[in-house]
């Protein structure tokens, strides 16, 4: 598996990305939608990576900067056939260690409070992440889990 940053330029990303925010949009009501569009994930406060594995993206994620100390992970996502292959875990011990190598200290995220967004909370979980209150310009909403842990 090769993880690297992407400038978000080539059109396989383009559409990954498309499905992610389709798919968001399918399983969650607008307003509890907090996908980032492609124009969002562009801004010099995201840092966004792709994973590749056999010639194929295999999956992505981002953290977008909230503060000198904070930021929020972004854009987790892997492709449906390789769910459970342990792209997510190494992608995510990957952003970990980016993240506190930038010198952020905390690391939160939103996602689904829904039953299909289970197996993603589970390994946030794993990874150290805790519940806890909205952050940045989150409000409680019963659609939204939000956590966190320090780094």
């Amino acid at each position: 598996m090769q993880i690297s940053v992407d400038d978000l330029s080539g059109p396989d990303i383009a559409g990954f990305l498309d499905e992610h925010v389709q798919q968001m949009r399918s399983l969650t009501p607008l307003e509890s939608k907090h996908a980032l569009d492609l124009d969002s994930l562009r801004k010099p406060d995201v840092t966004f990576w792709s994973v590749v594995d056999d010639g194929s993206l295999a999956g992505c994620g981002a953290l977008k900067r909230l503060d000198a100390g904070h930021a929020e992970l972004k854009s987790m996502r892997t492709r449906p056939t390789r769910q459970r292959s342990g792209v997510a875990s190494t992608l995510l011990a990957h952003i970990l260690r980016e993240a506190s190598d930038m010198g952020f200290t905390r690391l939160s995220l939103e996602t689904g409070s829904a039953e299909f967004f289970l197996p993603a909370r589970r390994l946030y979980e794993k990874f150290g992440f805790r519940p806890c209150e909205p952050f940045a310009d989150y409000r409680p909403d019963p659609n939204s889990t939000f956590m966190t842990r320090v780094l």
